[in-house]
């Protein structure tokens, strides 16, 4: 792929970014904060409504892993037998999900899924440092930022005994039954029979991405660079030669020096337009918020239920319970079967952390890519660059991805290596 980089160091003033999730916001945000001009064109009548609305709130920089690996084609067998399971696949007759599926089953090997973790090891860490240093520029209070630390909990003592044997010091410690409940008494409300042992991790955050979209949106429309968000849909590109010269909206062109794609999986759709073919799929996830009062005791940490991919995470007076990976193409209806078995999930590990009877639920679709890593940086069109496919990543990857990009367009290396975060590695 060409890098357009030294090219486009003097040109790239004028910039649009289409998303307003927490990845088109951090985006415009970077870019701004680069010294750009920027307008943010997203199509709903507010920002992060779409995957950032009520997702699990994690920021976990350290449990990257993803979902491609050794051995997952033949769990997710029982897991599609299970109709309470983490995942479920419906045909969507079409030939992007067959091409999907293809290559994600291409990257469930061993050697192909450590060297993934391992860039997103990397992006994590420094999306951590990027973090750190947006909330000291802009100062964002309404975020109910927590840093309680991440507990991974095992119900399989083979699957735990796995884990804590290649956990070798370092900023994760393997727990046993007892050191869990110690660590997070909660888990003991069911009875915690089931628990076999844990992976605690400190130091790992926990915010509402939803309100950090919207407080930074506020933050980014007092910026001075800003030009300003325009509610539009996103139809098309202006193509002169080799160069992305505009933006078509259905409220008219938007002429551009660079334009970046952050629009989850609209990306696709519109990058197929100029021939760019993005392998996204979408990812269906479920969350409930429920309300937590003065008789409840929710989990104090950040605890994901490994076998059952559930995660648990007090934000706010609210406890956030998000599940679940479905393979049934562009639905975010909830699946009342789907629902209830996340009601059954969480009442039985955490029976007295919230009011689940008034709990609000959410269905959301996150873009992922086959390998598990987001796109990042230049594509084959001058101007037109890339910052999707984070899958349930998103808010954990969204500051790093964010300043990678504005360092590219700007005209400058990636601060980490792009090895496996392009788009020839997707």
């Amino acid at each position: 792929m060409p890098d357009h980089s030294k090219n486009d160091l003097v040109r790239m003033k004028q910039l649009v970014v289409i998303g307003g999730g927490v990845v088109g916001v951090t985006t415009a945000w970077a870019l701004v904060e680069a010294g750009h001009r920027v307008t943010l064109v997203e199509r709903a009548p507010e920002l992060a409504t779409g995957a950032s609305r009520a997702n699990g709130g994690q920021l976990s920089y350290r449990y990257v892993s993803p979902l491609a690996d050794a051995g997952v084609p033949l769990k997710a067998l029982g897991w599609l037998l299970d109709p309470g399971g983490p995942l479920r696949f419906k045909l969507d007759g079409t030939a992007a999900q067959w091409r999907w599926l293809a290559a994600f089953l291409a990257h469930c090997r061993g050697p192909v899924n450590r060297r993934t973790t391992e860039r997103l090891l990397e992006l994590g860490a420094f999306s951590q440092q990027c973090f750190g240093e947006l909330m000291r520029q802009t100062a964002l209070d309404a975020i109910a930022l927590r840093t309680p630390g991440k507990l991974v909990v095992y119900r399989k003592p083979d699957e735990f005994a796995r884990v804590a044997a290649r956990t070798q010091g370092g900023p994760e410690r393997a727990l046993t039954r007892d050191e869990c409940l110690a660590i997070e008494p909660s888990l003991g409300d069911g009875g915690g029979a089931w628990l076999a042992g844990g992976i605690f991790t400190a130091g790992e955050a926990v915010a509402d991405c939803h309100a950090l979209s919207v407080q930074l949106g506020e933050r980014l429309a007092a910026h001075p660079h800003f030009q300003g968000r325009l509610q539009a849909s996103a139809t098309g590109f202006v193509v002169e030669g080799d160069r992305v010269v505009a933006l078509r909206t259905d409220q008219g062109e938007l002429s551009a020096d660079g334009i970046v794609l952050a629009a989850g999986l609209q990306s696709a759709a519109l990058a197929e337009l100029v021939g760019l073919r993005l392998p996204l799929y979408p990812l269906k996830g479920y969350s409930l918020s429920a309300p937590i009062n003065g008789v409840h005791r929710p989990p104090t940490v950040s605890v994901t239920d490994f076998e059952r991919k559930t995660l648990y995470a007090r934000i706010g007076d609210q406890l956030r319970v998000a599940a679940m990976v479905d393979l049934v193409g562009e639905d975010t209806r909830i699946d009342p079967q789907r629902l209830a078995a996340l009601q059954r999930n969480v009442r039985e590990t955490f029976p007295k952390a919230a009011d689940y009877d008034h709990a609000v639920p959410w269905a959301g679709l996150r873009p992922a890519t086959p390998s598990g890593a987001p796109m990042l940086g230049a594509t084959p069109l001058r101007g037109l660059w890339l910052n999707v496919g984070h899958g349930a990543l998103g808010f954990t990857f969204s500051f790093g991805s964010a300043r990678i990009v504005a360092d590219l367009v700007s005209g400058k290396p990636s601060p980490i290596a792009l090895d496996g975060l392009q788009l020839r590695a997707a």
